[in-house]
């Protein structure tokens, strides 16, 4: 099962709110390129722009949410795709919100079947790590979001602007004779830059102390 967890400190409502919003989620979840509810049982479609002119949607639906007194909640969701190019057949996973002194605790959990037939557990030894560090990402980015302001399309440029910065330095580095150069591509992002190192991937049991209600 992939795990990731992030700590923003903001308003419990307002991560709800960018995360139960099918149209905001998509606009910092890199996984996605839409998200459309369609019916209200909290079914959804969604999509990934795999190549220009190549997308790849499947269906998902919320399958249970819990909300405590102590402000914690859960929701529970499945999903399947049936196109034939997408490396995950079925899954599902959950969404949990818990409220501390120092912010929101939000966090996943999902576990999915590979597609591809035969083929497709081998090609998921590279898929699922790859899928782990674009959720780990993803939470960063709507972190950046939510504590300083930053659009996801303004921080999903920032990141791109960099990437290539470092490499450009790297590669005039090592043609002029400095090898060394390339160690610039080791160095942490800028603090306003998405980074899936920001964010816990391993699971973490115990819970902090609630401060307050949840909201939808």
């Amino acid at each position: 099962m992939l795990y990731i967890e992030t700590l923003i400190a903001a308003p419990l409502q307002d991560v709800w709110r960018l995360t139960r919003d099918p149209s905001q989620h998509a606009r910092w979840d890199v996984r996605f390129s839409t998200i459309e509810r369609y019916r209200a049982d909290g079914q959804f479609r969604y999509a990934t722009r795999v190549l220009p002119g190549l997308t790849v949607s499947g269906v998902g639906f919320t399958a249970g949410e819990r909300y405590r007194p102590d402000g914690h909640a859960t929701s529970a969701l499945r999903f399947t795709c049936t196109h034939p190019l997408s490396l995950i057949s079925s899954g599902a996973g959950y969404w949990r919100y818990m409220p501390t002194k120092d912010g929101i605790r939000f966090l996943t959990g999902y576990d999915y079947v590979p597609g591809w037939g035969r083929f497709g557990p081998v090609a998921d030894r590279v898929f699922r790590p790859l899928f782990g560090w674009a959720t780990a990402w993803s939470f960063d980015r709507l972190r950046l979001w939510l504590e300083r302001g930053i659009p996801p399309e303004r921080s999903r440029n920032q990141a791109l602007a960099e990437a290539a910065a470092r490499l450009a330095v790297a590669v005039v580095g090592i043609a002029a004779g400095y090898p060394i150069a390339a160690l610039v591509l080791l160095l942490p992002p800028l603090p306003a830059t998405p980074a899936a190192r920001r964010c816990r991937r391993r699971f973490r049991a115990a819970p902090d102390a609630p401060v307050g209600p949840a909201r939808s």
